[in-house]
């Protein structure tokens, strides 16, 4: 086998591996709890999130392969089983009672933000610890959708009125948005 030479050890490449298999357990994870809700949805908002879903499996689908290519890139191997998936992922399954539309949407959002959170933290790792500057662009890319599939859920579920200037109006006075 040829001595992969990219600038790294072998402890370093082994290093972001297993941060970036964690990241692929979670994407798994993920994916699955999107693809349950896309397929259980009901109620008055169920095309809209329906289709939103979609969209995004598709979209985390594409991460997952991106991913798991990222580690074959370092010479390494991801994993490829249920059972590894949940012994690394920090995201919990769904089992149990479906939930109503509205608990699907925060629990994706606290997914995401779950990954989100992770992602710094390993894209930091990659950069610090393992000198990878590589992988940590590599995940702020990832970090960057999942921030933006977070946003578009939260959106969903925040009903303020607001002006067209992104203000929201508090008391008769303007406000702004996040203040």
């Amino acid at each position: 086998m040829h001595k992969i030479n990219i600038g790294l050890t072998e402890q370093q490449r082994h290093g972001v591996m297993n941060l970036l298999n964690q990241d692929l357990a979670d994407a798994y994870v993920l994916l699955v709890k999107t693809k349950k809700y896309h397929w259980d949805v009901v109620g008055p908002q169920f095309r809209t999130l329906h289709k939103l879903w979609e969209e995004h499996y598709q979209e985390l689908t594409i991460n997952i392969d991106k991913i798991a290519e990222r580690i074959r890139t370092l010479g390494c191997y991801p994993i490829g089983t249920m059972a590894g998936f949940l012994s690394l992922a920090t995201l919990k399954e769904h089992s149990g009672k479906i939930p109503t539309a509205t608990r699907m949407v925060t629990q994706l959002v606290e997914d995401h933000e779950q990954i989100i959170r992770n992602l710094r933290n390993h894209i930091d790792q990659c950069g610090e610890e393992f000198h990878d500057q590589g992988s940590a662009d590599f995940l702020t890319g990832l970090m960057e959708k999942h921030e933006e599939m977070a946003w578009m859920l939260r959106s969903f579920m925040e009903g303020e009125a607001l002006e067209s200037d992104g203000q929201k109006q508090a008391g008769g006075t303007k406000v702004p948005v996040g203040v």
